[in-house]
């Protein structure tokens, strides 16, 4: 609940929306034996070396209403949860977006269990793909692209005595025809006028060493869409799907009482569209490897943490050097939610084509959360 995307919206199209979404998600057929909650957050944020702060000593932004409809019942196979929301703190960006503005449907699956230790997904649900942070912002930070994925399409989960797997087709990172915002994890699939990640398949195993110790391997590998628009050279139409991407990472998970750990290693590679990379004078292949640990610790209300990443590039004619980023954090869980206060400092980014670039930013942020 951290990441500020910068932009206005259209407050009549955002209370029209609201409305409809509302209306839908209080219909009768939901209100029957679904449970509906929600919840509120924001945040206040103090950016290091930045002019406007100096003086007004940061803000309080981020602002969002979040609602959740959960449907399951014991005596039949199907299940729903969906999630969504609403305003500027929805980390959604609205010229990237099925929705064009701060109004987002982050998840919405709907769940077949097969038998107790197999089920399968339909719809906008979490890629299996090496581990989430425990934030998604700031905590993110150098996994860019590849940490809190919500995709489009059919996962198949199962179990086995100490071993999980994942097997899943993604049709599109986000609904409709050009969207490419994956909410929390977005910024990093190019935009609704470059290009887009469809045609994913992903497979993610992990395996339960001992009590403490859990390894595990994730792949996927899909096909890019050109939104460009733009012709080619002889004056035809561009081949729509025209790129590919593909990763792959290793992980480990680390549970000790209190303490918790989690390291990870993967490496990216991604083959832009032509018409896109031609146009802008990018390389044609975007290759980096990166690294992430994060360290947790738990102590009645209370919950320390620190996330740590870095990336090196290998794309030809970039010249940037190894990057970093760390963020400590401490939250309290209040009761009906948690207080946050965290730090971020990084001296480079991902950027929309999943490379890495240099940069220094550094900021402290103070957040709240209230759920209902």
């Amino acid at each position: 609940m951290r990441q500020s995307q910068g932009k206005h919206f259209n407050t009549a199209k955002l209370y029209s929306n609201t409305f409809f979404a509302t209306a839908l998600l209080l219909s009768p057929p939901l209100i029957a034996s679904p449970s509906l909650s929600g919840g509120i957050w924001f945040n206040y944020r103090y950016v290091d070396d930045n002019e406007r702060d100096k003086d007004t000593y940061g803000d309080v932004a981020d602002e969002a209403l979040v609602l959740y409809v959960d449907d399951t019942a014991e005596n039949r196979p199907w299940s729903l949860s969906a999630e969504l929301r609403i305003g500027p703190g929805s980390f959604t960006s609205p010229a990237n977006n099925s929705s064009g503005d701060n109004f987002a449907l982050h998840k919405a699956w709907i769940k077949y269990q097969l038998d107790e230790q197999s089920a399968v997904y339909i719809g906008k649900s979490q890629v299996p793909f090496g581990w989430k942070t425990v934030n998604f912002w700031p905590g993110d930070m150098l996994h860019g692209g590849y940490g809190d994925q919500m995709d489009v399409g059919l996962k198949y989960s199962g179990k086995q005595t100490g071993l999980e797997y994942n097997l899943a087709y993604y049709h599109a990172d986000d609904w409709g025809e050009t969207s490419t915002d994956t909410v929390d994890d977005n910024g990093h699939w190019g935009t609704s006028n470059t290009y887009r990640k469809i045609q994913t398949f992903v497979a993610d195993a992990n395996y339960q060493l001992t009590e403490q110790h859990k390894i595990g391997l994730s792949l996927q590998a899909g096909k890019l869409q050109d939104l460009t628009g733009l012709e080619t050279a002889v004056g035809q139409s561009p081949d729509p799907v025209d790129g590919e991407h593909s990763a792959a990472a290793i992980y480990y998970i680390g549970q000790f009482d209190q303490f918790y750990t989690k390291a990870q290693l993967f490496t990216v590679n991604r083959e832009l569209p032509e018409n896109y990379y031609v146009a802008n004078g990018l390389a044609k292949e975007i290759k980096n490897n990166r690294a992430a640990i994060e360290l947790g610790y738990k102590k009645d209300k209370w919950f320390m943490y620190l996330n740590a990443s870095w990336a090196k590039t290998d794309t030809q004619g970039n010249n940037a050097d190894g990057v970093s980023a760390f963020s400590p954090g401490v939250s309290y869980n209040y009761g009906p939610g948690w207080f946050y206060l965290e730090y971020l400092t990084q001296n480079g980014y991902i950027d929309a084509n999943g490379d890495v670039g240099e940069g220094d930013f550094s900021a402290l942020y103070a957040s709240v959360d209230y759920y209902f």
